[in-house]
């Protein structure tokens, strides 16, 4: 028993001297793995759609710049940014990605800072599906013109646009990633609500033990209903002898 005791806190010490090292060494990823978020139900595409999001949010570009030009004059240096901007636009769009697991919808995107040579800025957003409200499909005026479409993830509770609702452009298919996530949430819900109520259930089946318990048995009862017969026999022949006693007293 001493051995069997010793070999398991040794084995428990190299297992965390082997997780202390990787820890200092960084081989383990901040990333969520398959293990710890479940399998992937629905991952969306954004391949298709590049040339479209490039083109569309270039114009957008050129729009605000012309109307800096004519204000301070600031748009000519963003026209001429113009390419490192197309590069920016395509390496932030490559990168995206966007699933639902069982519990949450993640999106993912390492984004070129304005200035590639500086390096990336990586995001990575979970939200959980039981916060999860809508998600509504979008279109504006100018990305109708590019076949663009924005998915907009609404959180329940309170609505902070900044912060808590999430808007994605590019999405190649958005109504069918909706019709995923609207799915996937209507069966959790109905899967939460048939455990309420098989919860109410056997409450009220426990809870009926105790009442039937707490109620005295039917002999009990029809002895107790007798002695109070009997008081009032009593009570009513001592009424019917004071009668005659009262009588004779008036003679």
């Amino acid at each position: 028993m001493v051995l069997s005791s010793q070999m398991g806190l040794t084995d428990e010490a190299i297992d965390i001297n082997v997780l202390e090292r990787r820890l200092l060494s960084g081989s383990v990823s901040n990333n969520y793995s398959e293990a710890d978020e479940g399998p992937v139900l629905y991952s969306a595409s954004f391949g298709e759609m590049e040339d479209n999001y490039v083109k569309y949010q270039t114009a957008q570009w050129i729009l605000y710049s012309l109307l800096l030009i004519l204000a301070w004059g600031i748009g000519a240096l963003m026209l001429l940014y113009i390419p490192v901007r197309r590069f920016v636009l395509r390496a932030d769009f490559r990168s995206r990605k966007l699933y639902m697991t069982p519990d949450a919808i993640v999106f993912e995107v390492s984004r070129p800072v304005v200035f590639p040579c500086f390096g990336l800025l990586k995001k990575e957003k979970h939200m959980l599906l039981a916060s999860i409200e809508d998600v509504i499909v979008e279109q504006g005026y100018l990305q109708s013109f590019f076949g663009i479409y924005s998915v907009r993830i609404y959180n329940a509770g309170i609505r902070r646009p900044g912060n808590d609702d999430v808007q994605i452009q590019g999405v190649s298919d958005p109504r069918a990633f909706r019709k995923a996530v609207l799915m996937r949430l209507s069966s959790t819900r109905s899967d939460g609500s048939s455990k309420k109520i098989s919860l109410n259930e056997d409450s009220h089946m426990t809870g009926s033990g105790p009442s039937c318990a707490l109620m005295p048995p039917l002999g009990d009862l029809i002895l107790q209903k007798l002695d109070e017969i009997g008081n009032l026999i009593k009570r009513v022949q001592a009424l019917i002898e004071k009668k005659p006693q009262a009588a004779e007293l008036g003679d």
